[in-house]
């Protein structure tokens, strides 16, 4: 039969925030809390860490994560691209056995997303190919976001009639935090590009949409969650 995985690629390497996924969070390694929310969803068969860092795959499998092998180093650049190494994880896995036929991505830098949210975006997939997690972006290129012209000066990103930013279309951004993908749909994804598959998005709103990059991130982080822990205290949760 087959199953439903989880898989979050932690590098060891990291030029904005060295270290950032064994970097204490909330009193956890950062990596920590993708690993526990993935292993909380429901619909999740079984949680994989690729990474090439033995220190990470310790901290990791000490979560509760599986990681079968440290990543060859040539998908462990700063230039590598992520889907060749979600690709080379779960075509190992299949190699040992197992069936895989949805695979949700969690990006590691994205501690702020719930476990509910994870299984929402899984319920989505439907017919689909891809469902990605997005967020609202502050500005909106039929409305506020402009780029420049060959002579330098300013021009809507998207020029037409929109007058008021209620009228502008719905637009979103990528949030990095969750992606499920169709295992068939990988290989094409590498092929010919990450939008020639067909994607469906999973909102979350911008205070769970953080990911974190750098040492401001990472403080805004831990005030986000310190913030969320003293809510839901006050309600007795």
């Amino acid at each position: 039969m087959a199953r439903t995985i989880a898989t979050i690629c932690a590098r060891g390497g990291s030029k904005g925030l060295p270290g950032k996924n064994l970097r204490p969070l909330a009193g956890k390694p950062l990596i920590v809390h993708t690993i526990e929310q993935a292993l909380a969803a429901r619909g999740i068969e079984g949680v994989f860490v690729s990474t090439d860092d033995p220190a990470i795959a310790e901290v990791a499998r000490g979560a509760g994560a599986k990681v079968p092998y440290l990543r060859p180093a040539e998908l462990a650049t700063d230039e590598a691209p992520k889907l060749p190494a979600i690709e080379h994880l779960v075509s190992r896995l299949e190699s040992e056995g197992l069936a895989v036929d949805t695979v949700v991505d969690l990006q590691p830098t994205s501690p702020l997303r719930a476990p509910r949210d994870i299984e929402a975006a899984l319920a989505l997939l439907g017919d689909a190919d891809l469902v990605v997690s997005v967020t609202e972006p502050s500005h909106n290129p039929y409305y506020t976001m402009a780029e420049a012209d060959a002579q330098g000066w300013l021009r809507l990103s998207k020029p037409g009639s929109v007058a008021r930013r209620q009228d502008a279309p719905a637009v979103w951004g990528l949030n990095g935090s969750i992606y499920v993908w169709r295992r068939s749909a990988l290989p094409r994804a590498i092929a010919q590009g990450f939008w020639s598959v067909l994607a469906k998005p999973y909102a979350m709103p911008r205070s769970l949409s953080l990911d974190i990059d750098d040492l401001e991130d990472f403080e805004l982080a831990e005030w986000l969650l310190q913030r969320s822990r003293s809510a839901g205290a006050a309600h007795g949760r």
